[in-house]
């Protein structure tokens, strides 16, 4: 096994390389999955075959490359079915939008698809495409419903494209591709391997009419550090975050929310998990009748009023679900009394810690934050730092509550 791979020793991958330019940076994972002690076979679709061999896949995998639905040797032992079932994760890298809409419609036309809808094993699709294409109102509605049909999509990176535009569409790099699969596996290594993390991060933004939103000024950073570190020691994690313009931290799986009810709606549909890390700063009131056309000055100089209707309160919610979470960590962003405020939501919500921060100065969108962790046994006071270092702090700690 190579040297500091996410170990894979002795698990088979069925991967399914779809049509597109990123196509070429499978064989590169293919590459990764071997020296990380894997098995690969791969199913080459038709436009696949526009960008990367079978040879080269086979010379890479070590394994016969398969291509049509109607190879008759194959066929006559239901090659389909036997492809779908021994594999430990079928993983489509890339995952064009034809090929997701397809498996979202559950087309059975070829090869990919018709293993894809036979296979009783898990999914991870790697999505790779033009920013539009990933940012339209279908694909969109594709990724939503594999998801709740419980394939693992990862979110595209953001970067230049091939076609010269730039947003999210890239293909995520084969080593954080290679890193979830470990953690899909619950195969690698690191105190949280086989464990689910559930993180929320941002603001929301609550809609007044088609252009305004009540917000706040959350940066998302805190909890996205959070999310990164959880990786970093095996688990599997699920970010639901909200509209800020962060990259997904590797091999985390992002799920993209705008308003609290989103957000409430994501961390129902996330669990079970064992550890749930609400940093989202969500907001507490919403427009109670958004506009649906922006509001105008009309020379009176008289001020629409506007009428506010609570939010759900996901942490208090998620505390007293039956799916509740081993370990739920609150935070409480306040300007005075911080601890004391703190203690007091803790009993309020049912949370097992709240971690509170001063947000007076320049948290909100800082680099830095100082943090105390409230639990039932006290309060521990972490000095100022990083974000990033307050993450590992953090996880650290949740690694010792686990255990």
């Amino acid at each position: 096994m190579a040297r500091g791979l996410p170990a894979v020793i002795g698990k088979r991958i069925l991967l399914v390389v779809g049509g597109g330019i990123a196509a070429y940076k499978a064989c590169e994972l293919v590459r990764l999955i071997r020296g990380a002690g894997g098995e690969v076979t791969c199913v080459l679709t038709e436009g696949g075959s526009q960008f990367v061999t079978a040879m080269s896949l086979a010379a890479l995998s070590g394994n016969p490359v398969h291509t049509t639905l109607w190879d008759l040797k194959d066929e006559a032992e239901i090659g389909h079915i036997q492809l779908s079932r021994s594999a430990d994760l079928v993983v489509v890298c890339p995952a064009t939008a034809d090929l997701m809409a397809r498996m979202a419609a559950g087309v059975a036309d070829d090869l990919a698809t018709t293993l894809l809808l036979a296979t009783d094993k898990r999914v991870l699709a790697v999505p790779a495409m033009n920013v539009k294409m990933w940012e339209h109102a279908a694909t969109r509605r594709n990724v939503a419903t594999l998801r709740a049909d419980g394939v693992e999509v990862l979110d595209p990176d953001i970067g230049d494209m091939a076609c010269g535009e730039t947003g999210p569409g890239r293909l995520p790099e084969p080593p954080a591709v290679l890193a979830a699969i470990q953690r899909l596996l619950g195969v690698g290594h690191g105190p949280l391997a086989g464990r689910h993390v559930l993180v929320t991060a941002g603001p929301t933004h609550e809609p007044i009419d088609p252009v305004r939103y009540i917000a706040n000024r959350s940066s998302g950073r805190q909890g996205f550090a959070i999310a990164e570190a959880a990786a970093r020691a095996g688990a599997r994690v699920t970010l639901v975050a909200g509209p800020v313009a962060l990259d997904t931290p590797a091999g985390v799986t992002r799920v993209n929310v705008e308003t609290a009810r989103d957000m409430a709606a994501a961390v129902e549909a996330a669990l079970p998990a064992d550890v749930a890390v609400m940093v989202a700063a969500v907001a507490d009131w919403r427009s109670a009748d958004a506009a649906p056309l922006k509001l105008k000055k009309d020379g009176s100089g008289q001020v629409p009023a506007l009428e506010l209707a609570e939010n759900p309160d996901i942490l208090a919610t998620l505390c007293a679900s039956p799916r509740r979470p081993a370990l739920v960590v609150g935070f409480a962003a306040e300007t005075h009394d911080v601890l004391a405020h703190a203690v007091a939501k803790r009993a309020r919500k049912g949370a097992d810690w709240i971690v509170a921060n001063d947000v007076s100065g320049d948290v909100m969108g800082g680099s830095h934050n100082a943090i105390h962790i409230v639990t039932a046994a006290g309060t521990e006071a972490l000095p100022e730092a990083p974000k990033d270092r307050v993450a590992e702090l953090l996880v650290e700690r949740i690694v010792d509550a686990l255990a």
